[in-house]
């Protein structure tokens, strides 16, 4: 019960945040310099002042800045995200039709580099003179100065270019026939480079974290205690010091989901993979502001809730987080 109201009242605090998040972006998107009705008579070859006008007068571009703010809060509370000029269609449809592209790839990428980052944490902590603790230190330093789209290009030239063993671009070959297992193996093919590169980085946090927060565990009291009961290794570090070195590692992973969100658009944008981070890309270049609102609102929102859910997993493994909370 104590879990389920803390989290209602972070609820409370996350609507407050996104509110906030959203008269932010507004403000700076409106403070930007440059006429959205420029852009937009200039994808369409050009305009006189009468035409300016309507363009003005129909995307409410003439109307004080609190009427516009007021308007796009409206709206987004009636999951409406305005209308992108550059794609000719609602903004909603466009994050909708690319979603699932993007969560496909950050969640892979996030969950393979959580999961493989903790194991190797563990094992090298065991043993953290062997061979494997000093490639997780390794990793971890590679993973720091490596930047994402440089990996990113390396893989592409290795294994797309020279080897050949993996597409160079895009989720799907258009050309691949046969049922449902065929595609899902085409799609998990395109896939495997993105999610290398895109977990590269979160692989090195997590491995290192997880090896540093468990020797530290393995040397309490309690562990001690274990041992001296005549529990064997596997026992005293799975069942009972795993359990206490996962909450660092799982609070850094929400606290890093926004770093993947944005980690994402360069990957995208090497791999030309059709996600969010492709859209936000191209409506940057072509200054569409509705729908680079849209996608920065979006992206706060997965942020914002992708940090409730770890504060619940955080309770839930320990129940102790938070106090009373």
């Amino acid at each position: 019960m104590q879990i389920l109201q803390a989290f209602a009242i972070r609820s409370g605090y996350a609507v407050i945040l996104l509110i906030a998040v959203l008269v932010l972006n507004f403000s700076m998107m409106h403070l930007a310099p440059g006429d959205v009705a420029d852009t937009i008579s200039q994808s369409m070859g050009g305009a006189d002042q009468e035409l300016l006008d309507k363009i003005r007068a129909d995307y409410g571009l003439d109307q004080p800045f609190i009427v516009q703010l007021g308007r796009y809060i409206g709206g987004v509370l009636q999951f409406d995200l305005g209308f992108s000029f550059f794609y000719n269609q609602p903004v909603t449809d466009l994050i909708l039709q690319r979603l699932p592209a993007t969560l496909l790839l950050v969640i892979t990428a996030q969950v393979l580099a959580l999961l493989i980052g903790v194991v190797m944490g563990v094992i090298s902590a065991r043993r953290p003179n062997g061979m494997l603790s000093h490639f997780v230190t390794f990793l971890a330093l590679f993973g720091y100065a490596a930047p994402v789209f440089w990996t990113g290009i390396l893989l592409l030239i290795a294994f797309s270019l020279k080897i050949q063993w993996f597409p160079v671009a895009g989720m799907m070959d258009v050309s691949v026939e046969g049922g449902f297992w065929f595609r899902a193996g085409d799609i998990a093919r395109h896939m495997v480079l993105p999610v290398i590169t895109l977990g590269s980085i979160f692989l090195a946090l997590y491995s290192r974290l997880a090896r540093a927060t468990m020797m530290e565990t393995l040397g309490s009291d309690f562990v001690r205690t274990a041992k001296a009961k005549g529990l064997s290794p596997n026992q005293v570090v799975y069942k009972h010091a795993l359990k206490n070195s996962l909450s660092p590692v799982i609070t850094l992973a929400g606290l890093q989901f926004s770093a993947v969100i944005s980690g994402a658009v360069l990957v995208e944008a090497v791999f030309s993979w059709p996600g969010l981070g492709t859209l936000a890309f191209q409506s940057i270049i072509a200054r569409d502001t509705p729908t680079i609102l849209g996608i920065l609102f979006f992206s706060a929102l997965v942020v914002i809730v992708g940090n409730l859910l770890t504060d619940l997993a955080l309770r839930l493994i320990d129940p102790r987080v938070g106090g009373k909370g």
